[in-house]
């Protein structure tokens, strides 16, 4: 993706980019978006919204990263669970780069503390998943802010008809660019699957986590409290296990990415919140203690194993009335 899209942003075109998670993204968009801030530049030019805190922070540093010999190159991020002071006060110091949740972006817009009547670049990051997460009326105010002759740049894992809406009221001739397949980017995972009873699925997870014994591990349910209670559970078979979800203060979820981002656990526990796009690298095998309900899912969910031309391993607990992940990986 960051082929194809690279050469289009940095012309000022308008893009479309259909592209499965762990495809570099955030450089696709961030270099076009750094290349245009001028020295001196003190307003907000560029704005960056994405589905959840860690996503808006992740972006935020890697955008840094980009940018670490180019001082005037300010960047701030903006989401719900954050001292709203210290936010205001990045913005005052001349922030040209913003990273935010849609809710708190538009918190801070209707404080007069986000202005955008200068914005070059507006970048709507996993845009399908924060149509999943309710923000659609947000991004269209957020989007109704916003100069008209301005680059909009919509990344998204899939290509529903509310994507297809959005394109069509806010942006002129955009360059449409797709990635291969996601059923391609599954094919250096092994995927297994294994039919249990429900009252003895913890057990069997533990079991199947202990003969393949992952230095590095991710393991998806539905609910926030199965997290918690699968969580605590592994805990007390002593294994180095945390979870995170949308209930979680943030304070308490970045201590968490911190903790497997560091090798000082070696199990996350999370729902979906932690399928898109966080940067957890080099985990070597993904555990589906709950199958999900949407095949998209699934795909995200393995996605975060077999990553940077690795191979990784995926294994599904199954109950005898579950859909087979077969109807998944067919679908």
């Amino acid at each position: 993706v960051q082929r194809a899209a690279l050469p289009v942003l940095l012309e000022g075109r308008e893009v479309i980019a259909k592209a499965p998670t762990g495809t570099g993204k955030t450089c696709a968009f961030g270099i076009p978006i750094i290349e245009s801030i001028e020295e001196g530049e003190q307003k907000v030019r560029a704005l960056i919204l994405s589905p959840t805190r860690e996503l808006a922070v992740q972006a935020a540093e890697e955008i840094k990263k980009y940018s670490r010999f180019m001082p005037w190159v300010k960047v701030s991020a903006v989401y719900g669970g954050s001292s709203m002071d210290r936010q205001i006060h990045e913005l005052k110091r001349g922030a040209n780069i913003v990273v935010g949740t849609p809710g708190r972006v538009m918190d801070h817009i209707r404080r007069r503390t986000l202005k955008l009547a200068d914005l070059q670049s507006i970048i709507l990051d996993e845009a399908d998943e924060m149509l999943n997460m309710g923000f659609r009326e947000d991004i269209e105010e957020i989007l109704g802010y916003v100069p008209e002759k301005r680059q909009t740049i919509l990344f998204s894992a899939t290509m529903p008809p509310e994507i297809m809406a959005i394109t069509e009221n806010f942006q002129n001739d955009p360059v449409v660019i797709k990635t291969l397949s996601k059923s391609r980017t599954v094919e250096a995972i092994d995927q297994s699957y294994y039919v249990v009873n429900s009252d003895k699925k913890a057990d069997a997870l533990y079991v199947l986590w202990l003969y393949n014994a992952p230095k590095s591990s991710m393991i998806f349910c539905n609910t926030k409290k199965m997290v918690d209670e699968l969580t605590e559970y592994l805990a007390e078979k002593g294994i180095r296990a945390e979870g995170i979800h949308g209930d979680m203060k943030q304070m308490q979820r970045t201590s968490v990415m911190k903790s497997s981002k560091s090798g000082r656990i070696s199990v996350l526990v999370a729902t979906d919140v932690a399928a898109r796009g966080i940067d957890v690298s080099g985990v070597d095998a993904v555990f589906n203690y709950d199958l999900p309900q949407d095949n998209e899912y699934y795909i995200h969910r393995i996605g975060r194993t077999g990553r940077a031309g690795k191979s990784g391993k995926a294994y599904t607990c199954l109950l005898y009335t579950s859909p087979s992940p077969r109807d998944y990986a067919a679908s």
